[in-house]
């Protein structure tokens, strides 16, 4: 039988003990995002509609990106135990240099659409982080000013071959005169996917006012504020604008494209070259007997070739094919710091983040970045630890298996004629 007694005066006031309120608006939205979803939440519910659907979409269907995502839940992982996890360490080396979590922030397009402050915010935060940053060739922040933001830090410069090479060949000499330490070749853009929800939105660069965007911008004013107060939204290292996003990269990109290009850019930058945009292990092989500093296997986060193959899934096969010659990268549906451990137990050497860091962006600019990174890292920190390993060095595939739902149909046996 349950003893109930009357309770005292000091045991409640030992539980009313309040929390002291936090008045910082956007402090209090970020320490209340738990997680990237949480970050997205905010990004949506500030950001106008067209600006956040630039950011979430992907091409026609969006079934690359889905499958990319549903890659990194599928898997189990495998811990040891009886093991010292009481420090865990997640630096890394990654293409000649340092980085103190195996991540970066990945090249984004049109960035200051999503936010004002664009890749300032994110140089700052990968400086503070001591992560690397990358630039896109379609940034709204110049090469210079990343280099102020970010001026101790590791800054990578993603290339884009344009019609124009001399376009390509001066943004590579600009990156190299700044210190940029590796360059991102990307070979998965000869023409620009179908982004169906751009057109839907009638989105164009730079953004313009329509009685949709201004019924839209209704509840979201601080975004229209910035976004007029600001300077111009445009390029930092092109000059076109205005038009939709496939009207400016298909104006741009040149699909006659080749080998050729890559070793004219080898001769240009002096710099480590990686490859982003690798989708095969034939042609991973071959760069890597070209003499490439390094891979990155990407989808372009589902935005080019829809149905295209799933880095995740790809990982390990490339690793076993090259994986002791280069330094392996992966892109594409990471939403977790247990998604990034599992690519690094399956052989990545380092992980990029696109979306996550714009969602943080969206939420809150500069602290917004700040507290995705904390984010993942303190995902990461965690996931290492109830797997019990101390650095990323003793990660391996017996911490991991893959569950896969896609299972290749296997092709009839030629000799064999089909019945019908």
């Amino acid at each position: 039988m349950v003893t109930r007694q009357v309770p005292k005066p000091a045991e409640l006031l030992e539980l009313m003990k309040f929390k002291k309120p936090e008045l910082d608006a956007k402090k209090r939205r970020l320490q209340g995002a738990l997680t990237i979803g949480d970050l997205r939440t905010i990004a949506k519910r500030r950001t106008p509609k067209a600006a956040f659907d630039y950011t979430e979409g992907a091409a026609e269907g969006e079934l690359s990106l889905a499958r990319a995502r549903q890659a990194f839940e599928d898997i189990e992982f495998h811990p040891s135990i009886l093991r010292d996890v009481s420090t865990v360490d997640t630096s890394c080396t990654i293409w000649g240099g340092p980085s103190s979590l195996p991540f970066g922030i990945a090249p984004t397009g049109f960035t200051r659409l999503m936010q004002t402050e664009g890749e300032t915010a994110g140089a700052g935060a990968a400086a503070a982080a001591g992560i690397p940053f990358t630039l896109s060739t379609l940034g709204t922040t110049s090469i210079e000013d990343v280099k102020a933001a970010n001026p101790h830090g590791r800054n990578w410069f993603q290339l884009y071959v344009m019609r124009d090479r001399e376009i390509s060949y001066e943004l590579v000499r600009r990156a190299a005169a700044n210190n940029f330490d590796t360059l991102f070749f990307t070979v998965d853009t000869p023409v620009a996917g179908a982004r169906l929800r751009d057109k839907r939105n009638g989105f164009s660069i730079p953004p313009q006012l329509t009685l949709g965007t201004i019924v839209n911008a209704i509840p979201r004013p601080w975004w229209w504020y910035d976004f007029l107060t600001t300077p111009k939204l445009e390029f930092a290292s092109l000059s076109a604008t205005g038009g939709t996003v496939g009207d400016l990269l298909n104006a741009a990109m040149d699909p006659s494209i080749s080998f050729d290009d890559l070793a004219i850019i080898r001769d240009l930058f002096p710099g480590k070259i990686v490859i982003k945009g690798v989708q095969n292990v034939e042609d991973s092989r071959r760069l890597v007997d070209l003499g490439v500093d390094g891979i990155v296997l990407s989808n372009h986060g589902g935005r080019q070739l829809d149905r295209a193959p799933i880095p995740f899934h790809l990982l390990p096969q490339v690793v076993r094919e090259v994986g002791a010659d280069t330094e392996i990268a992966i892109d594409t549906g990471i939403m977790n710091g247990a998604d990034i451990v599992a690519a690094c137990a399956l052989g990545a050497k380092f992980t990029l983040i696109g979306r996550a860091y714009l969602y943080g962006l969206m939420a809150g600019g500069r602290a917004g970045v700040d507290r995705t990174i904390e984010i993942l890292r303190d995902q990461i920190v965690r996931t290492m630890q109830l797997l019990e390993v101390a650095s990323l060095d003793e990660l391996s595939p017996k911490h991991v298996t893959q569950l896969r739902r896609l299972v290749p149909v296997a092709a009839p046996d030629a000799g064999v004629r089909a019945e019908g």
